[in-house]
């Protein structure tokens, strides 16, 4: 499919496009995310960490937090412990291509608006010249790319996420575990301080993902973008519409009950999830629709030129 298939695929020179809309965006990090579909809970990132440097006696204008009371007490001299900030971070994007995000109802697909989002990750990572990798995965196989400082590196990544994305179509329902052997893998790929975005519509999420979720957190930061679709929050009553995945189409009534509630308990299940991360690990939420092009809902929720920081649509 090209990349212009009405949202249903993305291509690698849309992705490569997408370099262009990187460098007039917000820096994300280190800033509160407040998202009204997640709830009124304020995340931050930690930004870039810090290395320790030297002890040494305290001069005038230190930082009395710096101050190492053990040293201090042993010498009779006060000391204080100096860190210098690092000078790179690495990023990791877990970009989910499952079936369950080969769906949408407005201008893309889910699946399609992850790649558009971790697009834009690393470009603007590449521009910060910080290292980028990640894994991208599907229903039953995923790839890995170790972080690296190379423009070649995240092309070949770019490459492999738009060759998922479009196989989508002819693509089988497989391995219910897939998103955990993600985040494990992740656990392997990510060293200490590395920045860590899992782009996903949350499927499949359970007590394991918590679990590592949690580990992962102790020595990273972790963002999680969520994608969803306005018809998971709620079907709208349209009469009898007709569904496609590109190749088959089947006939949908709007107007059933039954039908509505089990959209309805789909998503509320899914943003549940969403707010039971952030209450239990402090997790940062992106909700990311599929409605709007993924740039705009950048610059609402870090903010455009002027650097105030809003929310999504």
């Amino acid at each position: 499919m090209s990349d212009t298939a009405a949202g249903v695929s993305i291509g690698v020179e849309a992705l490569m496009a997408l370099r262009y809309e990187a460098r007039s965006l917000p820096l994300g990090r280190s800033r509160p995310v407040n998202n009204t579909l997640i709830g009124r809970h304020r995340s931050h990132v930690r930004g870039r960490g810090l290395d320790f440097e030297e002890l040494r006696q305290y001069r005038i204008g230190d930082d009395i937090r710096q101050m190492d009371w053990k040293v201090s007490n042993r010498t009779r001299k006060p000391h204080v412990r100096v860190y210098a900030e690092e000078r790179e971070r690495p990023v990791l994007l877990a970009v989910d291509q499952r079936l369950s995000m080969f769906f949408g109802s407005r201008r893309a697909m889910k699946s399609v608006a992850a790649a558009e989002l971790a697009a834009l990750v690393g470009w603007q990572t590449l521009q910060n010249q910080d290292r980028i990798g990640g894994v991208v995965f599907n229903d039953s196989e995923s790839r890995e790319w170790r972080p690296r400082r190379s423009q070649s590196h995240w092309l070949q990544f770019l490459q492999q996420l738009s060759d998922f994305n479009q196989r989508l179509c002819d693509m089988q329902q497989a391995d219910g575990n897939v998103l955990n052997n993600t985040l494990k893998r992740l656990l392997n790929l990510a060293g200490h301080d590395t920045l860590i975005y899992l782009i996903t519509d949350l499927e499949g999420i359970d007590e394991t993902s918590e679990r590592l979720l949690t580990q992962l957190q102790q020595h990273n930061d972790v963002i999680l973008g969520w994608v969803f679709d306005p018809m998971e929050r709620q079907l709208p009553r349209r009469g009898k519409l007709a569904v496609s995945d590109g190749e088959y189409q089947v006939e949908v009534d709007t107007e059933n009950n039954r039908l509505h509630r089990d959209f309805e308990q789909l998503f509320e299940a899914r943003q549940q999830g969403a707010q039971q991360l952030m209450r239990l690990s402090n997790l940062p939420v992106l909700s990311i629709s599929t409605a709007t092009p993924v740039v705009q809902q950048w610059r609402a929720l870090f903010g455009a030129a002027s650097g105030q920081a809003g929310q999504a649509s």
